[in-house]
C-alpha cells in the first residue's frame, strides 16, 4: 500500500511540473515471440551459477518510473569492488573531491565508484586515476582530487546528457589547462573515446547490501559465459574496439530489488536492432565494429536500460535481447527505467 501511494504522489508531482515521462510500453520494445522467437519466453535452462540459499528480494513493489533521473553519469576508476557506505566519504579520493565540488549546471550528475583498473595498478588514491563519463562514452585520464574543478567545468558541463539529441558532441581531446600552476596541480586531464560498444554496470557494494556483493560476481560470470562465444566479452584490461565491458559500481539505489543492472548502449551497436530473429532462424551474429572510431563526433550512448530483480537465469536473454537489440524481456517485473536519446524518451 505504501509503495502504491508513493507512486501516485510521484506521478502527481510530475503532472504538476508539466513533465511527461514515457510509458513502460513506449520506452523500450518488449520482446515478442512472433518477432524474436520462442527463446524470449523462457529463462536459461543451463545456468552455471545460482544465488545463495536465502537470497531474498522484494518482488511486489512497482519498479518502473521510481528512479531519480540523471543527466550525466561519472564512473571513477578505483580498482576496488567495495567502498565505504557513501563513496564521497572515501578519504583522499576523486569521489570525495567531486562531492565537495560545485555541481554541474547541465542537470543532475550520478556518481559511481567502479572497479575499473587504475593506471597505476592499485587501489591507492594518491595517484591520478581514470574517469568514465556517460552517456558520452568518454574516458578521462589523469584525474586527481586537485583537478576535479576542471573535470566538472571542462568535461562534465560540456558533455552530452541523457536528454541531449543524439548527435555529435565532441569533447575537447587536448589537455585542459589548469589555472593553478603549483607542482601539485601539474597533471592535466585528457580525453579519449571508450572503446566498448555496450557497457553493463552491476552494483557490487556489499557495504550497502550483502546481496549486491553476492550477485555482482555471479551475474558477471554468467554474462561472460554468453558473451564469449559471440566474441563480445571484454575484461577490465581489454581495450579492443567494440564488444561489451562489464564493470562493478557502487550503490545505485533499490538494493531490495537486487540485482540492479544498467546497460548503456551506443546506437545500434551490433547492427541487430531492427532484425527479427523469428524470421531469420533464431540466433543472429553481431557485427563487431569500432563504433568509437565510426562516431567521429562522439554521439555516445543512445540508450540506458536499467533493470532489476535480475537472476542468473535471466542472463542469456539479457545478452540475446537487451545487450544485442535494446529490448526488454520482462518489463512488467524488471524494468526500472532509463532513456532513449534517439527517440527523446526517458522514464522520469
Amino acid at each position: 500500500m505504501t509503495s502504491t501511494i508513493r507512486s501516485l504522489v510521484a506521478g502527481a508531482k510530475k503532472l504538476a511540473l508539466g513533465e511527461s515521462p514515457a510509458s513502460m510500453v513506449d520506452l523500450f520494445p518488449k520482446t515478442d515471440p512472433a518477432v524474436d522467437g520462442d527463446a524470449c519466453t523462457h529463462d536459461c535452462e543451463s545456468c552455471h551459477v545460482q544465488y545463495p540459499r536465502g537470497f531474498k528480494i522484494d518482488e511486489t513493489d512497482p519498479l518502473y518510473g521510481e528512479v531519480k533521473g540523471w543527466s550525466t553519469h561519472v564512473l571513477v576508476a578505483t580498482g576496488k569492488t567495495d567502498w565505504v557506505r557513501d563513496v564521497e566519504d572515501e578519504k583522499g579520493s576523486v569521489m570525495e573531491a567531486i562531492g565537495r565540488a560545485k555541481p554541474p549546471t547541465n542537470g543532475r550528475m550520478k556518481l559511481s565508484a567502479s572497479n575499473i583498473p587504475t593506471p597505476h595498478g592499485n587501489s591507492s588514491y594518491d595517484q591520478p586515476t581514470t574517469v568514465l563519463l556517460l552517456p558520452a562514452f568518454t574516458i578521462l585520464d589523469n584525474v586527481t582530487p586537485q583537478n576535479v574543478p576542471t573535470l566538472m567545468s571542462e568535461f562534465v558541463e560540456k558533455a552530452p546528457t541523457t536528454t541531449s539529441p543524439l548527435k555529435s558532441a565532441t569533447l575537447d581531446k587536448s589537455p585542459a589547462p589548469s589555472t593553478d600552476h603549483s607542482p601539485s596541480l601539474a597533471v592535466e586531464i585528457a580525453s579519449r573515446p571508450c572503446p566498448h560498444s555496450v557497457l553493463i554496470l552491476l552494483c557490487s557494494q556489499k557495504t550497502r547490501d550483502t546481496r549486491c556483493g553476492q550477485s555482482a560476481p555471479l551475474l558477471r560470470k554468467e554474462l561472460e559465459r554468453h558473451l564469449r562465444p559471440l566474441g563480445l566479452y571484454r575484461d577490465l584490461d581489454d581495450t579492443r574496439a567494440g564488444g561489451v565491458g562489464i564493470y562493478f559500481i557502487s550503490h545505485v539505489g533499490g538494493h531490495k530489488y537486487s540485482a540492479n543492472v544498467m546497460v548503456y548502449r551506443r546506437p545500434d551497436p551490433f547492427g541487430l536492432d531492427g532484425r527479427q530473429r523469428a524470421q531469420e532462424g533464431g540466433d543472429l551474429k553481431p557485427v563487431i565494429r569500432n563504433t568509437a572510431a565510426e562516431e567521429s563526433g562522439g554521439v555516445g550512448a543512445a540508450q540506458c536500460i536499467w533493470i532489476a530483480r535480475v537472476k542468473p537465469e535471466d542472463c542469456e536473454n539479457i545478452v540475446r535481447y537487451t545487450v544485442l537489440q535494446g529490448k526488454v524481456v520482462k518489463p512488467e517485473t524488471q524494468l526500472r527505467g532509463g532513456f532513449d536519446r534517439g527517440r527523446g524518451l526517458l522514464s522520469w
